[in-house]
Formats: C-alpha cells, structure tokens, sequence
C-alpha cells in the first residue's frame, strides 16, 4: 500500500489541533520503515471549484499558507483516489482535515473537502458512477453530507454507535449496504481511541475496520479502496492507530 505524503504537511500552519507539531511526525515515524511514501502534486483551482464555489476558494486564498498546503492535501487525496481505481489501494496521509468542508463554507479544522471532491473527480470523468464513503472519524463529517446530499451516486455514512461493540456492528452493516457503489473511500479519523477525544476504540479495532474496508471492496467493487486522514489528536497513539487501520487495508 502507496503513503500520499508531503513534507509541507509537517508545517504549523495554523493554530488548531490538526496543525499541532508532531502530530504528522507520529504517524510517519510509525509507517516509514514499511510503507512506499509519495508526494502529491498539489490540486487545481478547478479540481476545488468541483465541490466549492468561487467564494469560499478566494476566502480561503487569503491565507496562503493554508492555501498552499491545502492544495496539496486535495492533490493527495485525487492521487490515492486515483491510484486506488487503477488498483493500488493507497491513503493520503494529508491535512489540513476535510469532512467539515462544504461546498460554501467550513469549520472544525478543515478548509477543503478533500475526499468529496476526489470522488467528484472520479465521477466527472467518468471513471465510476458510484461510491461509498464510510467516515469513521468522531466527528459527523457534514460538509461530505452536504456536499452529496441527494445523491444517487454517492453514499455518505457516519456510524454512531455509542458503544464499542454497536459501533463496529454499523461500520460492518454500512459496508454490506445493497446499493451499487465501485469504490470505497474512507475518512478515516482516529480521534474514537479510547486514548483519545472518544474514548471508544482500542487499535485492534481499526485494523478490523481496514479488514473489513478489503473485504467488502474486493468483493464488490474489484479491490478499490483508499483512505485519506481526518482526526486523531493523540500524538502518543495516533501513530500506532493509523497503522493498524493501514496493516487491515493492505494484508
């Protein structure tokens, strides 16, 4: 499995949580030894405007430092979407976070929807007709929801159980869903450890999860799946949680 990554993503560009320093050298120092790591080109004005207007781009344009490693992380998640079409299971290991980016507006961390706009990518050309998202972050990822809502072609779901084991019985159920889908994205959070925000789920659980995301992709939609960061704030435990979620997805 293919690491989208660039050595941008280290920068404190920012003051929040998902800009803290060390929170990328946790997770590459866990991944690096295993793991091929490529840079992403950066994203285009127009791949953005596939999911947010003109408003909300030139707004964010103003902080060209977000800006700049913005695009890139949009860039990062269309390469591993793209790699993962043509076969090559892949996670972008980006931030600035996306899932609260919608089309004309954000919040919590995010600037750009980078998993919504990847799977829009895929559609405008053609390359698919449909997609599944699970979103396993802490966090209800409304701006994908917003961005899809309405959809045929794209199903969005957020599981909520409040428990550890009814939690895991929704991301399994999900991914068994009868509707058509032919590739699966995740945005995959980490911020449900039961060391982090969530206090929730232990590391064996995400690599159950990537387990499942394999399965249920090479059953359905011949193998295509990839995964592009969102929460975990937990330097000590993010690094060993996104690994386990990588080992599931690729073994």
């Amino acid at each position: 499995m293919k690491v989208i990554f660039h050595p941008r993503f280290y920068e404190v560009y920012t003051s929040d949580p998902a800009a803290s320093k060390g929170r990328m050298e946790s997770i590459v120092k866990a991944l690096e030894k295993d793991f091929e790591f490529i840079d992403p080109p950066p994203a285009t004005e127009r791949d953005l405007e596939r999911v947010h207007g003109r408003q909300h781009i030139h707004s964010v344009k103003r902080e060209s430092q977000v800006y700049e490693v913005g695009l890139l992380a949009v860039g990062g998640a269309i390469l591993a979407a793209e790699m993962a079409f043509e076969g090559e299971p892949s996670f972008g290991l980006i931030r600035p976070p996306g899932h609260h980016a919608s089309p004309h507006s954000c919040w919590g961390f995010c600037y750009f929807n980078n998993i919504a706009i990847a799977i829009k990518k895929l559609l405008s050309e053609e390359k698919i007709k449909s997609a599944l998202i699970l979103d396993f972050d802490l966090h209800y990822g409304d701006g994908t929801a917003n961005t899809f809502s309405g959809s045929r072609e794209v199903i969005y779901v957020h599981p909520e159980g409040t428990n550890r084991q009814s939690f895991l019985n929704e991301i399994q159920t999900a991914l068994r869903t009868e509707r058509l889908f032919e590739i699966i994205g995740v945005s995959a959070g980490f911020d449900r450890h039961e060391e982090d925000w969530g206090g929730l789920l232990k590391t064996e659980d995400y690599r159950d999860i990537g387990q499942w995301v394999k399965e249920i992709s090479l059953e359905r939609c011949q193998g295509r799946r990839f995964g592009v960061l969102e929460g975990g704030y937990n330097h000590s435990v993010l690094g060993k949680n996104v690994r386990a979620f990588l080992e599931g997805m690729e073994n």
